[in-house]
């Protein structure tokens, strides 16, 4: 199922998820989707692999755990997810062979917290991972020390895709 892009979330600088700055990191871009869900795009490689040409079950989990918590920010933009409690499935391994997309959304909020849940899609649709959630939320002046906003979290420059696919959750 194709997703029409509507935003691009900030990045950071060092961030191992975002960082684009971090020599390790993933890369990873967030979308904004119609219909309130966000996206992410990961570079993933082989410093990424767990087992040979697939991707290390950790990384898996730092991805949907950082999509899931950004989701918040979706409807409320200034607010983030700090991991309360955490879960994962890993159904398919995941290839090393090239972007690595993960969806996530919000499925409950209350006035301290949120719950979300997100996937891993393979480029044939198929779900890879699946994981849920519960968040603490926080300004991000909350869980950054120092001028973190301002040398170390910008807006992601680069140009926006008009839509990403994300086949069909099954």
């Amino acid at each position: 199922m194709r997703h029409r892009v509507e935003a691009a979330q900030n990045v950071s600088r060092m961030c191992l998820v975002c960082g684009v700055e971090n020599g390790a990191g993933l890369k990873g871009r967030f979308f904004v989707l119609d219909g309130g869900e966000l996206a992410g795009i990961f570079q993933v490689r082989q410093e990424h692999q767990g087992y040979p040409g697939r991707v290390h079950g950790g990384m898996i989990s730092a991805i949907l755990d950082e999509t899931i918590g950004r989701a918040i920010n979706v409807s409320n933009t200034g607010i983030w997810g700090v991991t309360i409690e955490f879960r994962v499935r890993f159904r398919k391994p995941v290839p090393l062979d090239g972007e690595v997309k993960a969806v996530g959304r919000i499925t409950r909020d209350s006035s301290r917290a949120f719950e979300g849940s997100g996937e891993i899609v393979l480029d044939d649709g198929t779900v890879a991972a699946e994981a849920w959630g519960r968040y603490l939320k926080m300004p991000i002046e909350g869980i950054a020390t120092g001028e973190f906003s301002e040398t170390d979290w910008f807006a992601d420059e680069f140009p926006l895709p008009p839509d990403i696919e994300l086949g069909t959750r099954d």
